[in-house]
């Protein structure tokens, strides 16, 4: 007599929400938040209109969670990157061709979601998610370089806060390059060498 009551309500889901969520992502990033209409997002993630309300809410929803589901991903690549067990000069250089690497990767669109699409998004949560982002990630860096202090790879008065801002920025601009349609075979080589520029001592720069 309690069959009935057992029966879940409503239709299964017809669609896998992670494969969902990365082409949602894709239809994000390669058109632009203002740019994307709920019909492209129906489109490109293969869902219908009733479930994506459903599951992901709307436009402006699903976005800040494309956004947080896209930041931790590349968190935790920036994370391995910089935090593997070898030289602080093998760690920059990894963590910059990984920027590389993501703007250019093959079937997706050049560039960044962070750096490319969510900086343009008039929005105050948007911005305040990208500010304690790059705070994030410019302690990460800083904690690196302090790490590469007490190893003896860099001088004890190396400014710290300074290349670590300048690391991020070296990222971004290779990123806003990769969308401009830079090749990534050069991308990578100037990230190499950008590296050298990093790590200059104060008193060579100054020069």
């Amino acid at each position: 007599m309690f069959q009935n009551a057992a029966r879940p309500r409503g239709r299964p889901r017809s669609f896998d929400e992670r494969d969902a969520l990365e082409k949602a992502t894709q239809v994000f990033w390669s058109r632009g938040y203002d740019g994307v209409t709920i019909d492209d997002l129906v489109a490109g993630m293969g869902v219908g209109r009733p479930s994506l309300y459903s599951v992901f809410g709307d436009k402006r929803t699903l976005f800040l969670r494309v956004l947080k589901d896209y930041a931790e991903k590349k968190s935790a690549l920036v994370a391995k990157a910089l935090l593997s067990p070898q030289t602080l000069r093998d760690s920059l250089t990894r963590f910059l061709k990984q920027a590389v690497e993501i703007a250019t990767e093959k079937g997706c669109a050049r560039g960044c979601l962070l750096v490319c699409v969510a900086p343009l998004v008039d929005d105050a949560e948007v911005r305040e998610f990208l500010q304690n982002g790059a705070a994030a990630a410019a302690a990460l860096v800083e904690g690196r370089f302090r790490d590469a202090i007490i190893a003896g790879e860099v001088p004890s008065d190396f400014p710290v806060a300074v290349r670590a801002s300048q690391v991020l920025d070296l990222a971004r601009g290779l990123t806003m390059r990769a969308q401009l349609g830079t090749p990534r075979k050069t991308l990578l080589r100037d990230a190499e060498e950008a590296v050298d520029l990093v790590l200059l001592s104060r008193r060579r720069a100054s020069k």
